[in-house]
């Protein structure tokens, strides 16, 4: 077992939740492989969006179906969205590209939940790895990640074929 994962596993025990974590042999590192080992919709997987700030990072955390909306997230945070480069993940997340989740982050890591999955009375985020996840219930994820809040920053993410001309 990866040391982020055993890590995320121990963690979530406290809370009576380390039987939900799930392993698997293929990637769930996007939203679309995660849907697909769970074999659940897409909006469902609850990705961690990696933000940074002054000191550190925001994770958001959202339905798989949404993507940040510049003017909301400038409207609660008070500056523009700007992802983590590459470099910046794992330090600043606790967590490798793919793999990053709302629990036991990084000191600097503030955890924010997107009103987008309370639609959901289950969601699945990554448990520490590219190939993991977790089912929890909003109310779960809200208490075993500490979060600083529910926020109102993403909007429905729109595909290429349904965009306008």
């Amino acid at each position: 077992m990866a040391p982020a994962l055993k890590k995320v596993k121990q963690y979530l025990a406290s809370y009576g939740l380390a039987d939900r974590v799930c392993e698997f042999a293929e990637s769930s590192a996007t939203v679309e492989q995660a849907a697909h080992v769970l074999q659940t919709e897409p909006a469902r997987i609850a990705k961690t969006i990696s933000l940074r700030r002054e000191a550190g990072c925001v994770l958001v955390v959202t339905s798989g179906d949404t993507k940040i909306d510049n003017a909301k997230y400038k409207k609660t945070f008070s500056q523009r969205p700007k992802m983590l480069s590459v470099a910046e993940v794992e330090p600043l997340t606790g967590y490798r590209i793919g793999g990053v989740c709302p629990f036991c982050c990084a000191e600097n890591a503030r955890v924010y939940l997107d009103v987008s999955l309370r639609r959901f009375d289950t969601v699945y985020p990554a448990a520490g790895t590219a190939n993991s996840a977790v089912r929890l219930s909003c109310e779960e994820l809200e208490e075993a990640s500490g979060a600083a809040g529910w926020v109102d920053v993403c909007r429905p993410a729109v595909k290429p074929a349904e965009a306008q001309p």
